[in-house]
């Protein structure tokens, strides 16, 4: 009995490395919207690549690609830090580049998915880092639900931002706007749709949602985009999407690319 648990003990970090993941789609990876689930406890997911580019009316370029790694700290809960660093090329030989702020995460998933959809909370906090950083800390709160049927799963999410309603900071979870800017949305409310095909390892999904900026006089702006996740092996996934902000200022397309890999670390595990 003692050899068996030994020999499960041994296999079990590898059993983890090797997670198919390709369905748990992250925020922006790759769509806003984002499903219930946390990464597995003891492993670890570090999005190597997730790239952002966006060209306004106005012919401004920008660019965010924003490292983060993830680890399943407890059942069902995972932490997450990522470094958004942003590129603006306004077409006029002006160009800046620097980083906007360290974002810090926990999501906690509540249930596991019965007659009942699967629940999650969300924590995040932007530190006032780099150049592109807020004034000063920025906390948010956001709740997911995902319900599966044979044929789809559907992702509610709403997010709200705490903290006086003023203008003109930055966000790694809102969309872009504004030279080298990362608008924070005062709050934040979409659904999402995606289809899994197993015997691919790929998923395609669309989704609708709508945020209002924080500043007085801001509009509603609705914003739509698709995206596929695609499982290259059983440690590396790929992403790409496209998506248009259909109102308020600026009306700006955008498209997304990410790779990230699930592995874990075999002394992190419990008696190993």
């Amino acid at each position: 009995m003692s050899l068996c648990a030994s020999l499960f003990a041994a296999a079990l970090p590898q059993a983890v490395q090797a997670q198919t993941d390709y369905y748990n789609t992250d925020r922006g990876r790759p769509l806003t919207i984002e499903d219930a689930y946390a990464t597995e406890r003891y492993a670890f997911e570090l999005q190597l690549a997730p790239v952002r580019l966006e060209r306004t009316p106005g012919g401004v370029y920008q660019w965010g690609v924003e490292p983060e790694i993830a680890y399943g700290i407890l059942p069902r809960t995972h932490v997450e830090i990522g470094a958004p660093i942003s590129y603006v090329d306004t077409g006029r030989g002006a160009r800046r580049s620097g980083l906007a702020g360290v974002e810090l995460s926990l999501l906690h998933n509540l249930n596991v998915e019965t007659r009942l959809p699967a629940l999650a909370i969300v924590g995040d906090v932007l530190l006032p880092v780099g150049a592109f950083g807020p004034d000063k800390a920025v906390v948010s709160a956001t709740g997911i639900a995902t319900r599966t049927f044979t044929w789809a799963r559907f992702h509610l999410n709403g997010q709200y931002t705490f903290g006086n309603d003023d203008s003109g900071q930055q966000s790694g979870s809102a969309p872009r706007a504004g030279p080298g800017a990362v608008e924070v949305s005062r709050w934040l409310a979409g659904i999402s749709v995606d289809r899994t095909s197993p015997l691919r390892s790929i998923l395609i999904g669309a989704e609708i949602f709508a945020r209002r900026p924080r500043g007085q006089g801001n509009e509603v702006e609705w914003n739509t985009a698709l995206g596929v996740r695609k499982q290259l092996s059983p440690h590396f996934n790929v992403d790409g999407g496209v998506g248009k902000q259909l109102s308020g200022d600026g009306r700006s397309w955008f498209a997304t690319f990410g790779l990230s890999r699930a592995f874990a670390i075999r002394s992190l595990f419990p008696g190993a």
